[in-house]
């Protein structure tokens, strides 16, 4: 059986305020976001952060997006981060991280694995989390930046339960 395929999604039409308006908070938020953070030193970062503006405002009311899961996952993500970060100064120069640049790969990925594997342990699942962990062992960044991401974080979730009633899933299930 042939599936439709629709251009726009069946829901825009009757829902075009809607869909304007969230992308509009989904703008605003990532736009104080690149007014505070280094944009050419901290882009995994900043990715992350605009991941998770996707998923708190195109599916507000999708697992990933409640409160538990958006800030639990983000500390889970900035813990791992760090830690994996600072063992890869301390420790880079076994005979397999020959290099800076191979401890920060294989620290890396590492994060990312251990920040997965907390969360879903925690139940604190938000997948942008993992690129947090991931962006604080590959990219500069200083304790000021460690709050300002745990603020806009708290923020968005502030946002996303305030307008609550106001939001809707933008994206349709398949």
């Amino acid at each position: 059986m042939i599936k439709e395929m629709r251009l726009f999604d069946k829901k825009f039409r009757k829902n075009v305020h809607r869909y304007l308006f969230q992308c509009f908070l989904a703008t605003l938020t990532i736009l104080a976001v690149l007014f505070f953070l280094d944009i050419l030193t901290e882009t995994a970062i900043i990715a992350a952060l605009g991941a998770s503006a996707f998923v708190v405002f195109a599916i507000p009311n999708s697992y990933s997006s409640d409160a538990r899961r958006l800030i639990g996952g983000y500390i889970i993500g900035i813990i791992v981060g760090i830690l994996c970060y600072f063992i890869s100064i301390y420790f880079p120069s076994s005979n397999f991280l020959t290099t800076t640049e191979m401890s920060l790969i294989v620290f890396g990925a590492i994060a990312v694995g251990i920040a997965i594997f907390i969360m879903a342990v925690t139940n604190t699942e938000h997948p942008p989390a993992a690129g947090i962990a991931l962006g604080l062992v590959i990219n500069p960044w200083t304790w000021v930046t460690i709050v300002f991401i745990l603020c806009a974080i708290i923020w968005l979730s502030a946002i996303r339960k305030m307008l609550k009633p106001y939001l809707m899933d933008l994206i349709s299930p398949s």
